[in-house]
């Protein structure tokens, strides 16, 4: 509740309530370094969201620590392809409970699809069957939409929400079907918040949502390579479980990074923006600058020495 209330995490006022009052001068002083460390992170992550010309909002928040960053973190945002976050959820939970199988075979139908995918519409001729996990896989790898609009008529609306509304998430909900633009025209916008998306992805990496072979199969979906601003920004080597959103003057992309001591989840939306590319950039800009602290943190002694492995 302490780490919830906060706007900004601040080291020494954490640790002191931990430990008391009276700390060794030694531990003191590494508090202190710390917290400038992380007051200097926050500056620059301030920074790229006050340029952009648009409205940003992020949540990072170290899975072993607690260590986080926020800037309007319970402000409702547009999530585009983001909510199919919610949706992979779903699907794994039902598998998980029998009410459908992976394996499950959906024939493809021309009447299925929608503008932007070829793929589907070229297989949509009656002839070709996908199975549950297939389409998943198009779901997160392609963002597919039609493959997203199976599942979505699959598992049902309903179930999805009804599965976000028990994990806690009150501001997070699937409203309508990807490309439904007349949904769209009338405020039915697929939405969530920094903080919550971030805390859906919390839950999923703690075992909380599935058991563990679903846990595991949702994220080795959520691993595998995709075009992502977080993918643009970060190191090959990054192992990266996210799922980016982009729709008119809308960006964003949330997902967990595993760095070896401080795995941490990211949420970074934007909208309002007067231009994509550079919303795509800002994005890129706050996950570089994040990776770069969390591993850095994961380099150094308690003093911030950098030990090298040599």
């Amino acid at each position: 509740a302490f780490m919830r209330k906060r706007a900004c995490w601040c080291l020494p006022a954490l640790i002191a309530v931990m430990f008391g009052a009276v700390l060794p001068a030694a531990l003191a002083q590494n508090i202190v370094v710390h917290s400038a460390y992380h007051d200097q992170l926050q500056t620059q992550l301030s920074a790229v969201a006050d340029r952009l010309n648009g409205v940003m909002g992020y949540a990072i928040r170290d899975l072993t620590t607690g260590e986080a960053f926020y800037r309007l973190p319970d402000t409702v945002f547009p999530q585009a392809s983001s909510i199919k976050l919610t949706i992979l959820l779903e699907l794994l939970r039902q598998d998980q409970e029998g009410k459908l199988s992976l394996s499950e075979k959906r024939t493809i139908r021309r009447s299925e699809t929608v503008a932007g995918d070829p793929i589907l519409y070229m297989l949509g001729d009656g002839t070709v069957s996908m199975t549950l996990g297939d389409l998943a896989t198009f779901m997160v790898v392609l963002s597919d939409n039609s493959a997203t609009n199976i599942l979505i008529d699959r598992v049902g609306m309903a179930s999805v929400n009804a599965e976000i509304a028990h994990l806690g998430l009150k501001e997070t909900k699937l409203r309508r079907h990807m490309m439904d633009l007349e949904a769209a025209r009338q405020g039915n916008e697929n939405v969530s918040t920094p903080r919550e998306m971030m805390e859906l992805l919390e839950r999923a990496h703690a075992g909380q949502a599935l058991d563990a072979a679903h846990t595991a199969e949702y994220f080795r979906l959520l691993e595998l390579p995709k075009s992502s601003e977080f993918h643009a920004a970060l190191p090959d080597t990054a192992k990266i479980a996210d799922k980016p959103g982009a729709l008119e003057a809308v960006r964003c992309d949330s997902g967990i990074i595993e760095i070896p001591g401080h795995p941490f989840v990211m949420t970074v939306m934007t909208t309002y923006l007067s231009n994509e590319a550079e919303g795509e950039r800002a994005i890129e800009d706050v996950a570089r600058l994040a990776y770069d602290y969390f591993d850095r943190l994961a380099r150094s002694s308690p003093y911030g020495r950098v030990i090298s492995e040599k």
